[in-house]
């Protein structure tokens, strides 16, 4: 099987799941527990995806610049502070990091 075989069958794996989520009845979907799960998966799922993206490098964990500048938004998140503001105050922490040659 090539990689674009792969791509084509996800693709329609992925149209078939969304068009059987249609079929569920509004009544399943209204229930709170089902709501609940939605709601902590997506957490689950945001949480899994920043810790790859931050400490992994292909099958390795890396420790460099990106792990003070995520604590830095996280810090900043948690003051409330406006998303252009944790995202700009972010991008500066790793970048000084890196230009001061600390985990490039």
């Amino acid at each position: 099987m090539t990689l674009w075989n792969a791509v084509l069958i996800a693709a329609i794996v992925c149209v078939a799941f969304k068009t059987l989520g249609y079929l569920v009845p509004p009544r399943v979907l209204e229930a709170p527990r089902p709501s609940r799960i939605a709601d902590l998966l997506t957490v689950a799922l945001l949480a899994a995806l920043v810790a790859v993206q931050t400490l992994g490098d292909g099958q390795a964990i890396v420790v460099d610049a990106r792990i003070p500048a995520v604590l830095v938004a996280a810090g900043l998140l948690l003051l409330r502070a406006p998303f252009l503001v944790v995202v700009a105050a972010a991008a500066l922490v790793a970048a000084l990091l890196r230009l001061w040659g600390w985990a490039a």
